[in-house]
């Protein structure tokens, strides 16, 4: 079988749903495990997929909002308590987009500090809460995601500075990676990163790989990561290296 022809029917079988193990799709294409690595490599190369430990995952980019906040609720809540017992009170807070921050925002009610945000469901959670100075970032608004990017956020934010950036992902690579799934939010990201005094990664454990082709920053731009479950070694390494303090909800730990 052509490699061209295998790549399709990996991708297909991915996104149907179907098995995601080398061992599967070898016993599925009927060549050995050792070629379907290689196409993993070249897949993910070209950014159509995501090498996990003994398979891969498809890249299908951000599911909307209202799916995405319905899932491990319970995990991020956990991560949110424990980020919202940073924050003091007179401090500014920048929460980026995503559901583990709007988790974040509802710990913060009746706190006396500035959170600003271009998470469109931060700003409706505490639009209402007369003790929070709320700055909403201007820009573009991606409605399935509910948040504002684009070059008006940009420069907005370049004209800010937050004690507290809490950073959401779509995934940490074993370097240390931190990775998105959506290019458009990229550039935001980084924004923040650079208005931020204070970098926190919020991850739930399933972000370890977890999904994403577009790269955000390395660990060296982080300050904290706070995650319901240790990293994997390798990435447990390479923020050891960076010196990231790592916060796992239940225990502390510098790594």
């Amino acid at each position: 079988m052509l490699a061209e022809r295998r790549h399709q029917l990996i991708l297909r079988a991915l996104r149907s749903g179907g098995p995601a193990a080398v061992t599967d799709l070898s016993e599925q294409l009927g060549v050995s495990p050792a070629t379907v690595r290689r196409d993993l490599l070249r897949l993910e190369e070209e950014g159509l997929l995501t090498r996990v430990h003994g398979g891969a995952v498809v890249d299908e980019g951000d599911q909307p909002f209202a799916e995405v906040a319905e899932v491990r609720v319970a995990e991020k809540d956990a991560i949110a308590a424990r980020a919202a017992s940073m924050v003091q009170d007179g401090q500014s807070v920048l929460l980026d987009i995503g559901t583990t921050a709007y988790r974040l925002a509802r710990q913060l009610h009746d706190r006396r500090i500035t959170v600003i945000t271009s998470n469109l469901v931060v700003y409706e959670e505490l639009v209402d809460d007369e003790n929070i100075e709320l700055v909403l970032l201007g820009g573009m608004v991606r409605r399935e995601y509910r948040s504002l990017v684009g070059f008006l956020t940009e420069d907005n934010l370049r004209q800010l500075h937050a004690d507290w950036l809490f950073l959401g992902t779509s995934g940490v690579r074993p370097g240390g990676q931190v990775m998105d799934t959506t290019v458009v939010e990229v550039p935001v990201k980084r924004a923040m990163i650079q208005a931020g005094d204070k970098v926190v990664l919020l991850a739930d454990r399933a972000k370890f790989p977890g999904t994403g082709m577009a790269r955000v920053c390395g660990p060296e731009e982080l300050d904290v990561v706070v995650t319901n479950g240790p990293p994997d070694p390798a990435t447990r390494s390479s923020l050891e290296e960076a010196g990231v303090q790592v916060v796992v909800t239940g225990k502390a730990e510098t790594a």
